[in-house]
């Protein structure tokens, strides 16, 4: 029986905008209503949890019983107004969940299949998907500007209300309809909160080490922001033996974290001689550095540590506005390479898989970045502690 026909779920009949009868279903839900709320979120409340219906799966579409996901800096960004998004909204775009039932044209997947979500759908026709950049999927861009699943649909909605899906995933409900392309079949002995962090966090952080950066054995490396995802790139940069591995955040807690997971050296950002102490110890500079903050100093600090001839990556999603200014000469006089990576610069069907067979040998130990478990109803306070830098990743158990 699927999820959409159980007692627990009731249906309500209605019509879609393309005129066929569709049976939408029950389920609560996490609704972002207006950006901007004041701190603490305890308080304001910017997330409303509530009941929605949610369409059946339609052509090329799956729905998912939700089982864990995660919270992420780039929900809370659309949260406090950095990142704009059509509103309102079902947040989440970090999830794993079960296979409850299947559109037509899906062939490849059967109702209690494991799946982990990927927040861009990649439509495997466009330019850069044929050119294996699916990060960067033409449709997929223009399906999450819009609020929309890969094929234009919304399948959430409130009181008559269209309600807007995030990045094609809102994983912040107890079950979503979400398009095929946005998910990936997973070994079912992984547990869904270790599964739901490679949807984001790992992808995101241990892809820009070893997509983006390409990174080689033995190099001396630094990361800056040690957030879910930028634990994720130190223990990448650890996976591939960095000779040198530092680690630098404004948090002490988070500095000690990266100790334990193998930071050769930690500085705190907030140290004025910070840059001059990297680059004393790295004798000019560090090879590659990895910016995952999202903030422009942080984006100062890591060119800064770099040396003539290395590698600046960041991943961290800045406010659209914030501008990132350097001496055009020293890219060209000290043949510096600065990288955008995007989704890891990962092909999900290929790199989660693989990430998950590095987890479970004991190579990338992706367990230690989760910290606190929640309930649907615990959201805004997860936010807080999120947003005052006291957590890695927090898990919503669904």
């Amino acid at each position: 029986m699927t999820a959409a026909l159980s007692p627990a779920n009731p249906t309500v009949a209605s019509t879609g905008a393309d005129g066929v009868a569709l049976r939408y279903m029950k389920t609560r839900a996490a609704i972002l209503v207006r950006t901007g709320a004041p701190a603490p979120y305890a308080e304001s409340r910017p997330l409303e949890i509530a009941d929605v219906d949610l369409a059946p799966p339609g052509p090329g579409e799956v729905l998912i019983k939700m089982k864990a996901a995660g919270l992420c800096h780039s929900d809370l960004s659309v949260i406090d107004g950095n990142r704009p998004r059509p509103l309102p909204i079902v947040l989440g775009h970090e999830g794993a969940g079960i296979v409850e039932e299947i559109g037509s044209g899906v062939t490849d997947l059967v109702v209690g299949d494991h799946v982990v979500t990927a927040f861009v759908p990649s439509c495997g026709i466009c330019q850069p998907c044929h050119s294996g950049r699916p990060a960067l999927c033409e449709p997929g861009l223009v399906a999450n500007t819009a609020g929309t699943l890969l094929g234009g649909a919304r399948r959430l909605r409130r009181r008559e209300l269209e309600l807007n899906h995030h990045l094609g995933v809102s994983a912040f409900a107890e079950y979503a309809t979400v398009s095929r392309n946005s998910l990936v079949k997973v070994d079912r002995s992984l547990g869904f909160a270790e599964a739901a962090v490679f949807g984001c966090a790992v992808i995101t952080g241990t892809g820009a080490v070893i997509n983006t950066a390409d990174l080689p054995r033995e190099r001396t490396v630094a990361v800056i922001g040690l957030g879910g995802v930028g634990l994720a790139a130190l223990l990448g940069a650890r996976l591939r033996e960095a000779t040198t591995l530092i680690a630098i955040d404004l948090s002490e807690s988070k500095l000690a974290m990266a100790r334990n997971l193998g930071a050769t050296h930690t500085f705190n950002a907030a140290d004025p001689e910070c840059a001059d102490k990297v680059r004393s110890l790295t004798k000019g500079g560090v090879e590659f550095a990895f910016e995952m903050a999202g903030v422009v100093k942080a984006m100062e600090l890591a060119y800064r540590i770099t040396r003539r001839g290395g590698t600046t990556v960041t991943a961290g999603l800045a406010h659209p506005q914030a501008m990132f200014s350097i001496p055009q000469v020293g890219i060209v006089a000290e043949e510096r390479t600065i990288k955008g990576s995007y989704l890891g610069s990962c092909v999900p069907s290929r790199d989660i898989p693989r990430y998950i067979e590095w987890y479970q040998a004991g190579k990338l130990p992706v367990d230690k970045l989760l910290s606190e478990t929640l309930l649907l109803d615990e959201i805004n306070e997860g936010f807080d502690r999120l947003a005052r830098g006291e957590t890695l990743r927090q898990t919503l158990t669904l």
